[in-house]
């Protein structure tokens, strides 16, 4: 049975992108959501963000505008969490 699985993005921004490709190997859904802040740029986070953006074409959200992924606001973020078999925190 595929899961739903959210991935939040929070402070340990290369760690929750490089396990969000990893969970795709389970053949889940999986998305990402970028909160509070601007997703930070280096060379770790910008190889993992390659990956999941670009490779996988995992699906982005955020409730921060200085970010390029789709923008929700903090109500509809939660409205739509509601629908994961699993949240994961970072």
């Amino acid at each position: 049975m595929v899961k739903k699985i959210a991935v939040l993005v929070r402070d340990r921004q290369a760690e929750a992108l490089r396990m969000s490709g990893g969970l795709t190997l389970l053949d889940d859904e999986v998305n990402v959501y970028v909160l509070d802040r601007k997703l930070e740029s280096n060379k770790v986070i910008d190889k993992h963000l390659d990956m999941v953006r670009n490779m996988l074409e995992i699906p982005m959200f955020t409730n921060c505008k200085d970010n390029p992924y789709d923008y929700l606001t903090d109500e509809d973020l939660a409205n739509k969490l509601l629908d994961y078999d699993i949240v994961i925190p970072y």
